[in-house]
């Protein structure tokens, strides 16, 4: 039987929203803040950076560890480029996960490929 057979207006009958809309535009904003922290600065900024050659983002960046005894040596292991980004972008155990901020996806793209093609450094120790 409906509420309207019981004698209840439609009006009475409303469901009240399980969240007020003020709850739900705080929610969104503190989504919009952590994602634009998360992501750390605009998108035109990130492009506008120019980029750097795959030499100069491992030596800066990579080669920090990789070939100091500190991550394993991977120039000239034939990484496959698609597995470098993963690794790169994830990170695994004690290697941090690097952001778009800190190696631009353009970066990323040579820098893999570079990595794939690198011959060993016979200056690099480590396994």
């Amino acid at each position: 039987m409906s509420d309207h057979a019981n004698g209840e207006s439609a009006a009475n009958t409303a469901r009240k929203p399980l969240v007020s809309p003020k709850a739900l535009l705080g929610v969104g904003l503190l989504v919009a803040a952590g994602i634009a922290a998360f992501v750390g600065m605009p998108a035109s900024q990130v492009e506008a950076t120019p980029i750097r050659p795959p030499e100069q983002v491992y030596a800066s960046t990579c080669g920090y560890c990789h070939g100091q005894n500190v991550g394993p040596i991977i120039l000239g292991r034939k990484l496959p480029a698609d597995a470098v980004k993963l690794m790169v972008r994830s990170g695994l155990n004690s290697m941090p996960a690097f952001r778009p901020t800190e190696i631009s996806p353009a970066e990323l793209d040579q820098l893999a490929r570079w990595i794939e093609l690198s011959s060993k450094d016979p200056k690099e120790k480590g396994k």
